[in-house]
């Protein structure tokens, strides 16, 4: 109970549980596909199972990871993968190629898929928790802070992960600062190896003396490694164009006549709606209009692809699109407006950007939270993302 009751303890649980839901988001999306064909009577019991065998087996694999942590050079090995870990998180996302293994329709064969598909695709989280374990606690009670952090975390995940994804697409910066957690973690990872600080392993290489000032800077150097590197990966990954003009509705040409809409479950979206709608009175002609709508969804990884196949993945898209496009295709349709539906997967702002240009627009309409300036680079923004990857207008609906 004395355990409980330090801070350093529910830091490191903290820790824990953050590394979990940003690496463990795609092991919930094959948690679902790999139930969703079950009768609705066994569904919850292939969920339960199978997240019980992946939680026992999560914490097997970290108990060895904390183990092979005391052999010298391991932790800096582990650090370095820990890095380039953090450093993916921030690159932009491709959807990959998808594998040929689908839902079973038994219910050990989901809880059998569950199981497989967690230990394949949880390397990262291992590392990262073992890591955070690890040097958070100076090696005492790390197994009772991972049992503690993976018993909480995996329920968040499996029933909220949905709730975390909307999260995230909100505001980008808690990706950002997941991946400069994992740095934070792997700088003291670093200079805690054996190697490096036990003057009985290896007495020939010299030794840090550790403190508070070494361990604080070893992990502001970490994160700010994963930031720096991971934002310069993804501007030669991307680069963007010119800037776009981003029009008032008053600013806008009278003389368009196709239009991307851009929409999401937000207030913010239907508003931008009721702006076309608005806009199309301003025409000459308003049933020359022609209105493009589309829903943007985030890939999963394209590990996610090697348990699912690429129809159970469209099906699973579709259906977190639907909702967004139900709203905006209600107002049009009671508007009498024709429009076209599209759905898609990638990074929003450059696939909104990209789609336009493919369909001809002349004008990118969609909704916005409001954050503009310093508040918007800081925060994230599919806004600001969109205005960087076209050279159309953008009008912004609050």
């Amino acid at each position: 109970m004395e355990l409980l009751s330090t801070p350093e303890f529910w830091i490191a649980v903290g820790q824990i549980i953050m590394i979990d839901i940003l690496l463990g988001g795609d092991n919930a999306v094959v948690i679902a596909l790999a139930c969703r064909k079950l009768p609705p009577a066994q569904r919850t019991k292939g969920i339960l199972w199978g997240t019980a065998g992946a939680i026992v087996l999560r914490i097997v694999l970290i108990f060895f990871a904390l183990t092979l942590l005391a052999i010298p050079f391991l932790k800096i090995v582990g650090a370095l993968l820990l890095l380039w870990i953090g450093v993916k998180l921030l690159l932009p996302d491709h959807e990959e190629g998808h594998g040929n293994i689908d839902g079973s329709d038994k219910l050990w064969g989901a809880i059998k898929t569950v199981i497989v598909a967690d230990f394949v695709m949880s390397l990262d989280n291992v590392i990262a928790i073992a890591g955070a374990a690890e040097t958070a606690s100076g090696g005492q009670h790390s197994m009772a802070l991972v049992i503690f952090g993976v018993l909480v975390s995996i329920p968040i995940i499996v029933w909220g992960s949905q709730m975390v994804i909307k999260l995230m697409d909100k505001f980008p910066i808690i990706i950002t600062a997941g991946g400069m957690l994992l740095g934070w973690i792997a700088g003291g990872m670093i200079i805690s190896d054996p190697a490096l600080v036990n003057p009985e392993v290896l007495p020939q290489l010299p030794k840090l003396v550790p403190g508070d000032a070494l361990r604080y800077g070893a992990g502001v150097a970490g994160a700010l490694l994963v930031l720096l590197l991971g934002k310069w990966l993804a501007s030669r990954r991307t680069p963007a164009p010119r800037p776009a003009p981003v029009a008032g509705a008053e600013g806008v040409a009278a003389g368009f006549r196709r239009v991307l809409l851009a929409v999401d479950e937000s207030a913010g979206a239907a508003a931008a709606v009721r702006h076309v709608l608005g806009l199309r009175t301003q025409l000459r002609e308003p049933e020359a209009l022609a209105v493009h709508v589309v829903n943007v969804q985030r890939p999963v990884s394209g590990d996610v692809s090697q348990f699912v196949t690429s129809q159970s993945l469209d099906e699973y898209y579709r259906e977190r699109s639907e909702p967004a496009l139900a709203q905006a295709r209600a107002l049009l349709q009671q508007a009498g407006l024709a429009f076209q539906e599209h759905h898609r997967v990638g990074a929003p702002g450059a696939t909104i950007a990209e789609l336009a240009q493919a369909e001809g627009c002349d004008l990118i309409v969609m909704g916005t939270r409001g954050l503009d300036g310093a508040a918007g680079a800081l925060l994230g923004s599919v806004t600001q993302s969109v205005i960087e990857h076209t050279t159309l207008p953008v009008l912004l609906a609050r």
